[in-house]
């Protein structure tokens, strides 16, 4: 049985390069947002749930992000709605890639609402990926298109960074490469210690 292992952090935490860090390990990486854009392409799982209760969405390219985040910040009411279609198949999408490397002595789980969604509840040990909230606010607004408000936003829908810190198994400081490869190699060592049934 392999060792699951997820992965979380708020944005601009640095979870992208980290869950990088373990794959350039021999780790086997699950990304929860690039399976949400397989599932949102043109002819995903996703497609035509989301396009029956939001039809506006609906495109060329498969769901249109920007249109559906548009449509659920005039009716927020309706995100439950969007959870109850896409969550499943999610999760689907993950099951069958921890079939796929059932092999692996560890898989990674890049999952950025961890314990919002409570899927840490199927992990056998939780990383948090952590920065000063200054790093994380510099990182974020470097990126194309991104503003103060927006970030916000996206703040107030995730859990605070020291209460993740606080449910971490593990925490991977990311404010410098050499920090993180560190804590990186650390905890695939307590894993190889300890395996998925400790």
């Amino acid at each position: 049985m392999s060792y699951l292992l997820g992965l979380t952090g708020g944005i601009g935490m640095g979870k992208t390069t980290t869950a990088a860090l373990f794959a350039a390990r021999g780790v086997p990486v699950w990304d929860a947002d690039a399976a949400v854009h397989r599932l949102y392409a043109p002819g995903g799982d996703a497609v035509a749930p989301v396009g029956r209760l939001f039809p506006a969405a609906i495109g060329t390219q498969g769901i249109d992000r920007g249109i559906l985040r548009r449509l659920l910040a005039d009716a927020p009411d309706r995100l439950p709605e969007l959870e109850a279609a896409v969550h499943p198949l999610v999760a689907a999408d993950r099951a069958a890639f921890i079939d796929a490397h059932a092999d692996a002595s560890v898989i990674l789980l890049d999952i950025p609402l961890l314990f919002e969604t409570g899927a840490d509840r199927q992990m056998h040990g939780v990383a948090v990926v952590s920065a000063p909230a200054a790093v994380q606010r510099a990182r974020v607004l470097s990126r194309p298109g991104m503003t103060a408000e927006t970030l916000e936003l996206i703040l107030a829908r995730q859990m605070s960074d020291s209460d993740r810190r606080a449910r971490a198994d593990w925490i991977i400081p990311t404010e410098s490469p050499a920090e993180a490869e560190a804590a990186v190699d650390a905890i695939l060592h307590d894993v190889a210690q300890v395996g998925p049934d400790a």
